[in-house]
């Protein structure tokens, strides 16, 4: 229970070519490799026991799993920092369900502690009009999703170094609001501040910089 395998050699029986004979070898706490691996996992997916297990079910896909989970956590939880968290990561799941009206609200009660507990400059409140821009876009509201927007990049450009990843986040996001609206001079004008900031930031092969040209 809860082993973990490391595969050694895979290869194709010689009396049925649709079996497959897997040969296995078990790890154990000290070997550096999953070391590796657990600690790259909790980087990336962050929290604390089951609220990174939902962010884990949200990274893989498992979306009504992890709806069920959250809203059993948002029974439970006793702070509102928890409570503003869970409905942010209710957003995102319904985002990533198409599902934009329900996006929005969660986002909104998310915001709603958010604004009453934080400092009207905090990183979490930029990232939460971010994503409620994100959702406007996705629903073709393109002025609604430019008002969230401006909103994050107001906060980013007073919280963040100037060359930080997450202001050029916000201009490329505010670029392509607007050469949805087919102001293709101001989407050009954010493009180019993203990609000035990408340059200098990210290594020269980074994948977010081909993207940015």
């Amino acid at each position: 229970m809860h082993s973990v395998f490391r595969v050694v050699e895979i290869k194709q029986t010689a009396k049925n070519n649709r079996l497959w004979e897997v040969q296995l070898t078990i790890t154990d706490d000290n070997d550096p490799q999953l070391s590796t691996l657990t600690n790259r996992i909790k980087e990336e997916i962050g929290g604390t026991g089951w609220h990174r297990m939902g962010q884990l079910m949200l990274k893989v896909g498992h979306l009504d799993q992890a709806e069920e989970l959250y809203q059993e956590l948002l029974k439970n939880a006793s702070t509102d920092s928890d409570r503003a968290n869970i409905y942010h990561q209710l957003g995102y799941l319904k985002d990533q369900q198409a599902k934009y009206s329900a996006a929005v609200k969660f986002y909104e009660k998310s915001l709603e502690i958010q604004r009453k507990t934080l400092p009207g400059d905090d990183a979490s409140l930029a990232n939460t009009y971010n994503n409620i821009g994100g959702v406007y876009d996705s629903m073709d509201e393109y002025s609604k999703a430019l008002e969230f927007y401006e909103k994050s990049r107001k906060i980013r450009e007073i919280s963040l170094p100037p060359n930080h990843p997450s202001l050029a986040t916000s201009y490329n996001n505010i670029g392509l609001v607007y050469n949805n609206m087919g102001e293709y001079s101001r989407a050009l004008e954010f493009y180019e501040k993203s990609n000035k900031i990408l340059e200098i930031s990210l290594p020269p092969n980074h994948p977010s910089l081909a993207t940015s040209y």
